[in-house]
């Protein structure tokens, strides 16, 4: 698909697990209507809740080996022994059609998109300590104390790649990360960039050349 062609934005969510990430993706979905998430490939199990088709589809290793052989991801990574993955036909078409989609993913899925979607806007989740983000997720009560334990570990590493992101949102009080998070995709909406690709024709009525 050609850079012409897509006039829909990207946005990509990136956090530590813990840190409040899907809760604060899933109410922007709720304040903006125009926004449609990504639902990512996995090959770990459910969790209590979730459901297949919404949170994430669930599928084996065996088919997840086969899609990505057949080139239907557009990126995939391996996160506590588990493999998730960002289907690429359905971003493209919704890029194509001027939706503006979220991406729920790991800094290594974010690294990889924003090579193919350099225009891609990236927003890092950070809890407000260390010690809360501990205390969050033995609030879910989803995993065993050392698995959290091993979670812990692995976003001390996550963070440090806080700095490949565009905006650093420290989610501290909910209301207030959100927020935030709507602001920053009501202006990524309003650049030049972004713009020139959905309102072409007006720009070119008004007799605006477009950007070189």
């Amino acid at each position: 698909m050609s850079a012409g062609s897509m006039t829909g934005n990207v946005f990509i969510i990136v956090a530590p697990s813990g840190a409040g990430k899907s809760t604060l993706v899933n109410a922007l979905l709720q304040k903006d209507r125009q926004l449609h998430l990504s639902v990512s490939y996995t090959t770990r199990a459910p969790r209590p809740g979730e459901v297949n088709g919404r949170e994430y589809y669930f599928i084996r290793l065996e088919e997840f080996r086969a899609r990505c052989a057949r080139g239907e991801f557009i990126e995939s990574a391996e996160v506590h022994g588990h493999y998730y993955a960002s289907s690429r036909l359905w971003i493209e078409e919704q890029l194509r059609r001027g939706q503006d989609i979220v991406l729920e993913i790991d800094w290594q899925g974010a690294w990889n998109v924003r090579q193919e979607f350099p225009d891609a806007v990236g927003v890092f989740i950070l809890p407000p300590s260390l010690e809360a983000l501990k205390e969050r997720l033995y609030k879910r009560g989803q995993d065993t104390p050392g698995v959290i334990e091993r979670r812990l570990r692995a976003a001390r590493r996550e963070m440090l790649h806080v700095q490949e992101c565009d905006f650093v949102i420290v989610n501290d009080r909910l209301e207030d990360a959100l927020c935030q998070l709507h602001s920053i995709v009501t202006a990524a909406r309003l650049r030049l960039a972004s713009v020139q690709r959905r309102e072409a024709g007006l720009l070119a009525a008004l007799g605006i050349a477009a950007e070189r």
